[in-house]
């Protein structure tokens, strides 16, 4: 198992289309010419995977306001994507990548610690795109809690 691929700064975000929880398809290019925050996620209804959707919901119109679209992705099937929203509340876009090739184009898919053991797996991440499709912000291995504030502190600082 190797390191995988890491976005950073200044590097063109890869496009990409998924299916939504209706089964939509969405591309990050439909967003082109605004700004995104792009998360991934490891699975839908889990406790840290609902604290940061639910901190995301809750903190939309502030990012919004500040000129963010989200985009939350994780490899769960359209119809749990589609519970989870409905469960939760959600009012942003959630994609699905079940086969992990976006994840894993966005480094987001790879080795990590889990448990103090090495796994495969989602790693948690979140990107800033900007207007013009390019990554201004790269953070790996965020925390669920409390990572939408930090987030929303350095976008209006």
């Amino acid at each position: 198992m190797s390191e995988p691929t890491r976005l950073s700064p200044g590097d063109k975000a890869p496009d990409f289309t998924l299916p939504d929880s209706t089964g939509k398809q969405v591309s990050l290019s439909d967003y082109r010419g605004g700004q995104v925050v792009v998360y991934f996620y490891p699975a839908a209804g889990t406790p840290g995977c609902t604290k940061q959707a639910c901190d995301f919901r809750d903190n939309l119109g502030d990012l919004n306001d500040a000129g963010f679209q989200v985009l939350g992705i994780s490899p769960d099937k359209p119809e749990k994507l589609a519970k989870f929203a409905a469960d939760e509340g959600l009012n942003f876009p959630l994609l699905s990548d079940a086969d992990r090739a976006v994840m894993t184009e966005w480094g987001a898919f790879g080795e990590k610690q889990n448990y103090g053991r090495t796994v495969q797996g989602v790693i948690r991440s979140t990107f800033l795109v900007d207007a013009e499709g390019t990554i201004a912000k790269a953070l790996y291995n965020v925390k669920a809690t409390g990572h939408v504030a930090r987030l929303l502190k350095d976008l209006l600082a």
